[in-house]
């Protein structure tokens, strides 16, 4: 659903909040013809997504409004405070300038805001009447499940931005970078190339691993844990399992995954587009993920169909561990998920510099409009 399906003018959503707003709309179970055929639309495209485009888009910047704008960083994420990043100077993004100081709100052309903050109380929306012009960024990387009280914040946003392949200005957590195709300079710069596998990855000495922070009982992923340990060695870390060996200098969890020929890449819920950096820690530690998350088709807008294993693709959990067990003891097999790297590179942007500087190019592409976002709980929830 793009943006020109989910907005209205400014006048529209004022006279519809004169009457009373919108309640919560209850669609989660239940989809009309509409959305039917949006699923249907991006189950098309996505063939075309397949090994996503950079999503910063590092053209030069001429070809976009050569004057100034400012963007507004209404809060923190969490409340954790981060230095703002120069877009100039760490992906050629000109024109931009990020602040986190809220006096410069009724000179600002945009502002972003965090979900989670403003759902939860940390932080109230900005002011009313907004300054002419300017642009609210509704910001979210929570799947669905985890994003409360999102009915409240109907129409308010004139953007959204998220994992989601049909945002506004989408940034996922990672995508795949064609070494033939990829852009040279800046895109070689950040993202890591992937080795095609050598006899000593395809004999790495452990099995399988999963790292997890978040547990929950009523998750699907430790329903699948519970059922998998039963025939294969699954080898817990994190808060609810061993210590994430501390190898100082940060990527631990990727050092420790390549000690590992697979990986449980378990999203805490299913979604469209929910792929987190899970998958891609795997990815980059050459071990093959094991995923649990939306289906086969939407993974494969982000990568070859065979550089992972979906837990859709077996009737039984049963037959899941069997397959990783045959895979253990031949190489050949194995072979056939880790031959693709060869050819690719990996790109997991860093929160939230990359996020700030890519909002800041939309802002600076979309002068001049001001439509508002229209029906954001039923997008966001389709």
């Amino acid at each position: 659903m793009g943006a020109a399906g989910r907005s209205m003018t400014t006048a529209q959503r004022a006279d519809r909040q004169q009457r009373g707003g919108v309640g919560l709309l209850v669609l989660r179970r239940s989809c009309s013809y509409v959305c039917v055929a949006a699923v249907g639309f991006l189950l098309l495209v996505g063939v075309c997504l397949l090994y996503l485009p950079d999503p910063l888009a590092l053209e030069p910047s001429f070809a976009e409004d050569s004057s100034e704008v400012t963007l507004l960083i209404w809060t923190h994420p969490f409340g954790r405070y981060r230095k703002l990043p120069d877009c100039f100077e760490l992906f050629q993004i000109g024109g931009c300038t990020l602040t986190d100081e809220g006096s410069a709100y009724p000179r600002a052309d945009a502002v972003i805001i965090h979900h989670r903050d403003v759902a939860t109380g940390a932080a109230d929306l900005p002011p009313e009447p907004r300054p002419r012009a300017q642009k609210w960024i509704w910001m979210n990387y929570e799947s669905p499940t985890h994003t409360h009280r999102l009915w409240l914040f109907e129409d308010y946003f004139n953007l959204t931005m998220t994992y989601r392949t049909d945002s506004d200005i989408f940034l996922p957590y990672g995508y795949l970078v064609h070494r033939e195709r990829g852009t040279k300079g800046l895109q070689n710069r950040f993202a890591q190339p992937l080795r095609a596998p050598s006899r000593s990855h395809l004999l790495r000495p452990r099995l399988l691993a999963w790292v997890i922070s978040n547990w929950s009982e009523s998750h699907a992923r430790v329903s699948l844990y519970y059922q998998l340990r039963r025939y294969v060695q699954v080898d817990v870390f994190g808060r609810s399992g061993r210590p994430v060996p501390d190898d100082s200098g940060g990527g631990s969890v990727v050092r420790l995954v390549g000690r590992y020929q697979f990986y449980l890449a378990l999203e805490n819920s299913q979604h469209t587009d929910y792929i987190t950096e899970k998958l891609w820690n795997a990815v980059q530690a050459g071990a093959v993920p094991v995923v649990l998350g939306p289906s086969r088709q939407n993974y494969e807008r982000f990568l070859p169909p065979e550089a992972f294993i979906h837990v859709d693709d077996f009737s039984t959990v049963r037959g899941l561990a069997r397959y990783l067990l045959m895979l253990r003891h031949n190489p050949a097999q194995l072979r056939r998920h880790l031959d693709w790297r060869g050819s690719y590179s990996v790109y997991q942007p860093s929160f939230w510099a990359h996020h700030y500087c890519t909002a800041c190019r939309a802002v600076r592409r979309t002068r001049g409009r001001t439509d508002v976002v229209q029906d954001l709980t039923r997008w966001f929830h389709s």
